[in-house]
């Protein structure tokens, strides 16, 4: 079964006869038995408008299906901007939208299922992780994410800024290729925009600041994240950590001391 959004954007995609995007949708019952009526032992994910759960539809495909707060109006907004967003792109480095639910006040979207789950919890995660991040391994994914985000900003009409670039945000599949994700706070930039003025939102540590101060979001702003998320990948540490001596708590302050000092010693 498929179901029709009335997406207002020129992308080189596949259409139904009637010029609007399709994607599969599936019962809520359907996912409930996929996830195991969504319990706890399947839950992958949690964010600010809902939470992710691994399971396994009938034909033996893994997904990780999206469950968006019922009672919340911005996980509604979330779940229609995604939609509106990836329902009808493919790259290598973005997430795989499956399919959907929008039964009653279930509002689900299905992905495809990545194994090694995102950047925050193996790479920079306080739990153990069994993945080597050898640097062969970091090159190839801020490579990877670099090439997405081209592709996001460059290569689709109209052109998307995603907002909230961020290591939470980064999915990893079995060889470790990483794969954008959560599309939920994303805007398109219209023809010959440089710029589009909204709320300010994101997540602190990764907001450009002329985007946090103006509320003028731009290319650069999503460039400012993955420059953040890049300094992660090389130190294998999270932003912030308050844990650490006061000095070292925010890792793009400890970079840009270390840095001055340097240039002091040239």
């Amino acid at each position: 079964m498929d179901c029709c959004f009335p997406l207002s954007r020129g992308r080189h995609a596949a259409k139904g006869d009637d010029g609007v995007h399709r994607v599969k949708v599936f019962s809520c019952n359907e996912l409930r038995k996929a996830t195991q009526n969504f319990s706890e032992a399947n839950k992958i994910g949690e964010g600010g408008f809902g939470s992710v759960y691994r399971g396994m539809l009938k034909d033996g495909t893994f997904v990780a299906a999206k469950v968006l707060s019922a009672t919340s109006r911005q996980g509604i907004g979330e779940f229609l901007t995604e939609l509106t967003a990836i329902s009808d792109i493919k790259h290598e480095n973005l997430v795989t939208l499956i399919g959907c639910c929008a039964e009653g006040n279930h509002r689900i979207l299905v992905y495809n299922y990545l194994e090694n789950n995102s950047l925050q919890q193996t790479l920079l995660g306080s739990r153990y992780s069994s993945i080597q991040f050898n640097w062969e391994a970091r090159v190839k994914i801020a490579i990877g994410v670099a090439r997405g985000l081209a592709f996001l900003h460059e290569e689709i009409r109209p052109h998307i800024i995603h907002r909230d670039i961020k290591a939470s945000n980064i999915l990893l599949d079995k060889d470790l290729t990483p794969k954008i994700s959560d599309f939920g706070l994303a805007r398109l930039l219209p023809p010959n925009a440089t710029h589009v003025s909204t709320r300010v939102a994101g997540t602190l540590g990764y907001l450009a600041p002329e985007y946090a101060i103006r509320g003028q979001v731009t290319k650069k702003s999503d460039i400012y994240g993955y420059g953040v998320l890049l300094l992660e990948i090389v130190c294998g540490r999270c932003n912030t950590n308050t844990r650490l001596p006061r000095e070292d708590q925010f890792l793009l302050e400890k970079v840009s001391s270390l840095a001055a000092d340097n240039t002091e010693n040239l």
